[in-house]
């Protein structure tokens, strides 16, 4: 794998002396930044398509002069360094500019969660200080919301935000129509104030920040991940590298761009000159819509996205693909059944791992040719496991995390996964406590329990917070749940702890049914997945306790196992519960 024991210690001790005094100058250095791929695209494929969203169609030298304008009409008024320009909308072209034309200005993008409330968007428009807010005009009252409750809550120091909303010609006219008589600015009007031949400046430190997102919402604080450009350009360099993205790859954005910019594709299409296919809502009919019509090649989704995608009836599917399709499946931890679902519908799936700290995938199961062989099972569990590092992360091990010393590659002793190098965040926001935490003894900590291979791959098993403690023995809620999805009943599932009158804490499983499975008797359903379970794993793994029901989601498909984990301290303790 490559990784680094804590005790190696990144770039520390003096250097000695080079072999030559030559210095720096600006023929023969420049901060990295990933703006330059943009004005190289417009020059490389200037009439290309670089974003499609309905009947909207934009080259890339259209787009390259767009970002321009958005860059000088922010300058002009004086948005800039140390700026933040908030963006509330779901994927469509003006989050894709933003991405280019707000740190063109020298100002910080940050993507704000569509599915967030107003009081939690307040926080985060208050907490950045943003003094432009875009937004689509399908979340305008939400927007005018949350900036009510930052008005009420800062009075007088209050000072309002520029405005402006996001039209779009796929939505009905009404909501755009209330924005404007409340004073906000169209989005292409905005554009229009700007020069599209607009000088502007990359930054003179990479360091720079060039994003800020807030954590996923999976915990009930969000944090400000602060990213630079240095990060931006080699992780956006590196994600296309691990992926075996060609040029002009046809790219179909089921992941949201305000998750983890994302996972840095905005500025890798721009780098490999490729086309976003923006899909305002997904849905599977959406997506095999794209894969059939539009030439997708490629798109990227949690295990959620795409277990909807397999079990999608055959009026919404349409089978056989036409050509392979290359899908990253990250988010969360897909099961083998579904990475051989998706293998044997001629999917190809490259399976990634990381976190908003890390720019987003920072580790890839990189495929080994010796697997091709192998049964499609063995394959699968295989292929499941979070790998090894990005090209561009320089430092990824499973230590023990109160020693700090790396677990032994046996793929059983568990220890807390951790990252260093340039694909790690700059820090929080006006968080100094939780830095130290997070990058305590050098490292960043992920929070996630994992193990290391034999063969150097590490697979995650839980996060720290979510492991189940039941008599005294350690149970991954990773590990059951991939049982239990492979009940042919089972839909989705997300296990968590419940209190438990014998063993202190057992397994609860939450499980949303196939259509048509299951029948009226829960009762027996849940009997029958326990009994599935006690089958295939240990007795102390086996779910005590099934419930029914849909399950809550975040907007990129993450379960939220703290509402769950909530749902079963209010279940009460398991009265009597046997092994």
């Amino acid at each position: 794998m490559g990784s680094e024991g804590p005790g190696h210690g990144f770039g520390s001790g003096a250097p000695g002396p080079d072999i030559d005094d030559l210095p720096r100058n600006d023929a023969n250095y420049t901060a990295l930044t990933p703006l330059w791929f943009l004005e190289r695209a417009a020059l490389a494929q200037p009439d290309r398509a670089s974003v499609v969203h309905g009947p909207v169609r934009y080259t890339w030298a259209e787009t390259y002069r767009r970002c321009r304008r958005l860059a000088s009409a922010l300058a002009r008024r004086s948005v800039g360094h140390g700026s933040t320009v908030a963006v509330v909308a779901p994927n469509v072209p003006a989050v894709y500019e933003a991405h280019f034309g707000v740190p063109m200005s020298g100002a910080v993008v940050n993507c704000i969660n569509i599915r967030l409330n107003a009081e939690t968007i307040a926080f985060l428009l208050d907490h950045s200080v943003a003094e432009v807010v875009m937004v689509d005009q399908e979340f305008f009252t939400l927007a005018e919301e949350s900036l009510k409750i930052v008005s009420e809550k800062k009075k007088q120091n209050f000072r309002p935000p520029v405005l402006i909303v996001i039209a779009d010609p796929t939505c009905e006219p009404k909501s755009l129509q209330y924005a404007l008589g409340q004073g906000a600015i169209e989005y292409e009007d905005f554009l229009k104030t700007g020069d599209p031949e607009f000088n502007w400046k990359p930054p003179k430190d990479e360091w720079q920040s060039i994003a800020l997102g807030y954590t996923s919402g999976t915990t009930s604080s969000p944090k400000g991940v602060v990213l630079h450009h240095r990060g931006a350009y080699l992780m956006a360099l590196s994600v296309a590298m691990v992926w075996g993205m060609p040029e002009g790859a046809v790219y179909l954005w089921t992941l949201p761009m305000f998750h983890c910019n994302g996972w840095c594709y905005t500025w890798a299409l721009a780098a490999f000159c490729g086309t976003s296919i923006c899909l305002r809502q997904v849905s599977t009919k959406a997506i095999y819509t794209g894969i059939a019509k539009q030439g997708v090649t490629h798109f990227c989704a949690a295990p959620v996205v795409m277990n909807n995608l397999i079990n999608a009836p055959a009026s919404e599917t349409f089978l056989p693909l036409p050509r392979v399709v290359n899908v990253m499946v990250a988010g969360a931890a897909p099961t083998p059944s579904l990475l051989a679902a998706l293998s044997v519908r001629g999917f190809r799936v490259t399976h990634t791992y990381g976190l908003s700290e890390t720019y987003g995938p920072s580790t890839v199961c990189v495929w080994k040719s010796e697997w091709d062989n192998l049964p499609l099972e063995e394959r699968s569990r295989l292929h499941c496991r979070q790998g090894i590092r990005y090209t561009a992360l320089e430092g990824l091990d499973v230590v023990d995390p109160k020693t700090m010393v790396p677990v032994p590659a046996n793929g059983k002793s568990y220890g807390e996964i951790v990252m260093r190098g340039n694909a790690v965040m700059k820090g929080y926001l006006k968080n100094p406590k939780a830095n130290a935490e997070a990058f305590a003894h050098g490292w960043y900590h992920s929070g996630d329990l994992g193990v290391k291979h034999p063969d150097g791959y590490i697979e995650v098993k839980d996060r720290m917070k979510d492991i189940i403690i039941s008599g005294g023995e350690n149970i991954s809620t990773l590990e059951v749940e991939k049982v239990v999805y492979m009940h042919p009943a089972v839909l989705e599932a997300s296990v968590v702890a419940r209190a438990d009158d014998r063993w202190g804490e057992s397994p609860c499983a939450f499980v949303t049914l196939k259509e048509g499975a299951g029948g009226s008797d829960e009762v027996a359903l849940a009997n029958d997945i326990m009994r599935f379970c006690r089958e295939r794993m240990p007795g102390y793994w086996v779910p005590k306790s099934v419930v029914f029901g849909p399950l809550p989601k975040t907007a990129t498909g993450k379960i939220k196992k703290h509402e769950l984990r909530a749902k079963a301290k209010e279940l009460g303790p398991v009265k009597k519960s046997r092994m």
